[in-house]
């Protein structure tokens, strides 16, 4: 028995289905159930029942559920151990996509050191959703900026939402907003094929029944605007770009239905540092605002 299958014991009791569970843990389904199915030989014991299309607890497994989420949330305050109670000198790492890292360094870590100036601030860049959790994980990271939902076994601070939009070249005489069914078949710039960013963009759009013609993209949009006012093809990406794209003569259209995302400030379900808190503590209080 490792952590591993603890959290994956968890994970399938609280979403109840092997596919949810897996896809909250960013693991292929047929793994999660091999995981379980050798931790239920090892124990000697049925954690999980079948019922319907999903799963449901047995009375055994409520108990192994109680005690795994006990075990975690033990093995997460040891970790905790080792943050002093001052901030003095301590260094503060934040997991971040690609796409987040220009808001937290302009606007989140400026208005934290401000009032922490004893503090660093480490950025992690990350590829991804994906990246960020695994970062946090591993502890590479004791926060993470990143879109919801994520796992359960980290917690998320909801920091703004972002609608998409889509910018292309003005001459594409495009409606506006922009019907989703549109998208089917236009020619997107999209992250490269395999990357983490490029899975969570195909899941979104095929779960909206749209599939897209691939342009070639340069890693880390570099020349996407020239790419889009060329005409060779459009992007769909968060209003954070509409400046830029106004700047540079590109139509911004919203889409209809609308697409949203909500950021947040995730982390492990661990007592965190004081550095981290007060971090969160400014997250909040602007979120209130």
């Amino acid at each position: 028995m490792n952590l591993q299958q603890l959290r994956y014991v968890v994970a399938t009791a609280e979403h109840r289905t092997m596919t949810d569970a897996a896809r909250s843990l960013y693991i292929a389904q047929p793994a999660l159930s091999r995981a379980i199915r050798d931790l239920e030989r090892e124990l000697g014991m049925t954690l999980f029942a079948r019922s319907g299309r999903g799963v449901v607890v047995t009375p055994e497994g409520r108990k192994v559920v109680t005690l795994a989420r006990e075990a975690l949330g033990a093995v997460s305050q040891i970790a905790a151990l080792a943050a002093g109670p001052s901030n003095a000198g301590a260094e503060l790492r934040i997991a971040s996509t690609t796409a987040l890292q220009a808001g937290l360094s302009r606007f989140l870590v400026p208005k934290y050191n401000e009032e922490h100036p004893a503090v660093r601030v480490t950025p992690v860049p990350c590829d991804g959703r994906e990246g960020v959790v695994n970062a946090i994980r591993e502890q590479r990271a004791e926060l993470g900026l990143t879109e919801l939902p994520v796992p359960p076994d980290l917690v998320g601070h909801p920091l703004e939402r972002q609608e998409m939009v889509l910018i292309a070249a003005a001459d594409w005489n495009l409606p506006n907003p922009v019907p989703l069914t549109r998208l089917h078949g236009m020619k997107l710039i999209l992250p490269p094929a395999g990357t983490p960013r490029r899975r969570e963009l195909d899941q979104l759009l095929a779960g909206l029944g749209v599939i897209p013609a691939a342009a070639p993209e340069p890693d880390e949009r570099v020349g996407w605007v020239g790419a889009v006012r060329s005409g060779q093809a459009a992007l769909l990406g968060h209003r954070g770009l509409s400046e830029q794209a106004m700047r540079a003569g590109l139509a911004i259209r919203p889409l209809d239905p609308p697409i949203r995302r909500v950021i947040a400030i995730v982390h492990a379900r661990r007592r965190l540092s004081t550095a981290a808190q007060d971090f969160l503590a400014i997250v909040e209080r602007g979120s209130a605002a």
